[in-house]
């Protein structure tokens, strides 16, 4: 019995899964109204040579959030990064300033944060990346009028050169109740109030649809409204940031077509963690998924 059992547990399984990834083949065609990434942090033991090649096949044109170093492997394969990542440096306390705790909203950062991304800044831009990704950081009982203007602050340190070398400064939406507690910047409405206060072209939003979903759902009417405001996207499954299939409660493809009728032109990058042993049979399943 116990046999039996097991051999239609595995059955059950195996035709689940093969049913899931059903959605993957029919990536091999892509529609063209989506540019795909994937986000690099997601598909560690795998090495970077390996996600570009199944990336390519599947249909990616982009890995994110890739650090220089990374550059030359992306350029042998032909892929660009639609998201740099960030710099970070250390303060006196050991702190790494620009990570996601550390960032733009305490004035103590700014000549540091300077330091860090001024050369950063050059690098991506003589690789020809177009977005380079910030943070606000922890609120540490700060209010949020403050942090505004500390940021406002902060990064018109660092615009003026992001402004010459034609690249925007992107400041990622993150929930502060599951995974970064704290975080300031984690409602689409102060990041939009920070966008208009610095009135820039080249400072905008990364909209992370998983983050925004758990801070405050409305996903699509949000997308609709402030578009504008929005650099580039990240997706994941809502709770538990795994697959984008019907395992959790967004429903990616009518997220993605709210994005595309909106005229955007930039890429969708996959920044779920892949809850099954083949990552690379989940990422080519997200991404026939968003090909709308």
């Amino acid at each position: 019995m116990t046999s039996r059992r097991s051999f239609i547990t595995t059955t059950l399984a195996a035709a689940s899964l093969a049913h899931r990834l059903g959605a993957a083949d029919a990536a091999s065609g892509l529609k063209g109204h989506i540019n795909h990434s994937a986000c690099k942090w997601c598909y560690k033991g795998i090495a970077l040579d390996d996600l570009c090649t199944a990336g390519k096949e599947i249909g990616l044109s982009s890995i994110d959030l890739v650090d220089p170093v990374d550059f030359p492997t992306l350029k042998k394969h032909g892929l660009t990064s639609a998201m740099i990542s960030f710099p970070t440096i250390k303060n006196a306390a050991g702190d790494e300033v620009g990570s996601i705790p550390h960032g733009f909203n305490n004035p103590a950062h700014h000549d540091l944060l300077v330091q860090a991304y001024e050369p950063h800044l050059k690098v991506s831009a003589d690789f020809g990346a177009k977005h380079v990704i910030c943070f606000s950081g922890n609120r540490n009982g700060m209010d949020d009028e403050t942090g505004l203007k500390n940021c406002v602050a902060g990064l018109q340190k660092v615009l003026p050169l992001a402004e010459k070398l034609g690249i925007t400064l992107v400041m990622e939406l993150l929930n502060s109740r599951v995974n970064h507690p704290d975080y300031q910047c984690d409602t689409s409405a102060w990041g939009v109030e920070l966008c208009k206060r610095l009135g820039s072209a080249n400072f905008k939003l990364l909209f992370d649809i998983y983050h925004m979903q758990i801070m405050e759902g409305d996903i699509i009417a949000t997308i609709k409204r402030d578009h504008a405001y929005f650099a580039h996207y990240h997706t994941g499954g809502v709770p538990g940031r795994h697959e984008i299939d019907d395992s959790q409660e967004l429903f990616y493809p009518a997220i993605m077509r709210a994005i595309v009728e909106t005229g955007y032109k930039g890429h969708v990058a996959q920044e779920f963690i892949p809850a099954r042993p083949d990552k690379l049979a989940s990422l080519k399943q997200a991404v026939g998924i968003c090909d709308i």
